[in-house]
């Protein structure tokens, strides 16, 4: 189907058994995280700030005078976020917010392990990454983690134990060892890794059942756009199921490229600069004949929420799942005196058809928790084939 799709076509029309979509595009600019990251970006000059967030000014100024005291400026900066009731501002330093770079680049530095708590309450490993050195050393998921460093795993959140494997806490870099505490059955033992550093696979593909192809999504990082477009060309005729769930966000461009692989132009997302709206805009020339589902959950976040936003009120795309998690707020970054970095919000964007995300997030238009794919294959089966 071809032409151009309506501006806000109703949601729930399209749950009725014989569903129909408009097949047209829309997306396209940006940032990182739902901030954009260059100090020189054009938003930045003269952005208005929305009330109750802190002026960069505000905060550099705190930092520098803190320096001139002889205080940490970092904690200074700190303060002056935390008073300003800034929900999204944080201040890294430079060696978190170099990691946050590298993250965005899809590297990170650690041993290759994701892990979980399993129905019993331990820790468990749920994956390994082939190639890491927890490959190497012949760890496998569904090991129990007993330990890190010698720190109980089991009485930790999986968020310290992930931070104590990465070595955050330390500002540990590739080359520096943990020391884990395994179990696989009856057997224990210890094993000492030396950390790496990793690349993530942001995007994967498998083919369903029937004709639907599945691309998830962990996250934007760079080239995630690209990655997207091969894997539309690599796949069968027939539907794409495209997986967000749990993605926390990462770069606007990249959602943007993500986008643009699937629609031919049109309006993205609008935010304000110094009180005038300014859009974000799609590039043409995507993939509009595929039918097209997008599953959310309340871990889909950011420059996720803004790709579904998109997706769904310009008519592109069928979304099911439970409602997103709320973030539609623009940070920029601010380099402080001691090499750290604030990130401060500027302002909020909304969905083509004006919805606001953030604090709301986004109602799927069909609410689905277990068995979400066959629900996403039985709406892709009443969309039809492209001829």
């Amino acid at each position: 189907m071809s032409g151009r799709d309506p501006l806000c076509p109703p949601h729930r029309a399209r749950q009725g058994a014989a569903l129909t979509l408009v097949f047209a595009g829309v997306l396209v600019a940006g940032a990182l995280t739902g901030a954009f990251p260059d100090a020189d970006h054009p938003v930045r000059r003269g952005t208005t700030v929305p009330v109750g967030a802190p002026r960069d000014e505000d905060v550099r100024e705190a930092a520098a005078r803190a320096m001139a005291d002889g205080t940490s400026p970092m904690e200074a900066a700190e303060r002056a976020v935390s008073r300003s009731g800034d929900r999204w501002g944080a201040v890294y330093s430079e060696g978190e917010y170099q990691e946050f770079q590298d993250a965005l680049d899809g590297r990170y530095t650690g041993v290759g392990l994701s892990a979980a708590r399993g129905q019993d309450g331990r820790i468990e490993v749920t994956g390994v990454q082939p190639g890491s050195p927890a490959a190497a050393a012949g760890v496998r998921t569904g090991d129990r983690l007993r330990s890190v460093d010698g720190a109980r795993a089991d009485g930790l959140p999986v968020t310290e134990v992930v931070s104590r494997l990465r070595g955050d806490a330390d500002d540990a870099p590739a080359g520096t060892t943990v020391t884990l505490g395994l179990q696989r059955g009856a057997r224990a033992w210890t094993e000492t890794l030396r950390r790496a550093t990793l690349t993530t696979d942001s995007v994967t593909a498998r083919r369903l059942s029937g004709r639907a192809t599945l691309i998830r999504i962990a996250s934007f990082t760079r080239g995630t756009g690209t990655r997207v477009r091969e894997a539309l060309r690599a796949a069968p005729a027939g539907g794409v199921v495209l997986d967000l769930r749990g993605n926390s966000g990462g770069l606007v461009t990249e959602a943007v490229a993500t986008a643009s692989a699937l629609l031919d132009g049109g309006l993205v997302a609008t935010y304000d600069v110094d009180g005038a709206q300014r859009a974000l805009h799609a590039t043409p020339g995507g993939d509009t004949a595929r039918p097209l589902v997008v599953l959310v959950d309340g871990g889909t976040m950011s420059a996720a929420e803004l790709l579904t936003g998109a997706l769904q009120d310009r008519g592109r795309a069928v979304v099911i799942g439970s409602r997103t998690f709320g973030k539609g707020s623009i940070q920029m970054p601010t380099k402080l005196p001691d090499g750290s970095v604030a990130e401060l919000t500027v302002g909020h964007y909304r969905t083509p058809c004006g919805h606001a995300v953030d604090g709301r997030g986004i109602t799927p238009d069909l609410e689905a928790g277990d068995g979400v794919l066959p629900r996403a294959e039985a709406v892709l089966s009443g969309l039809g084939d492209p001829d």
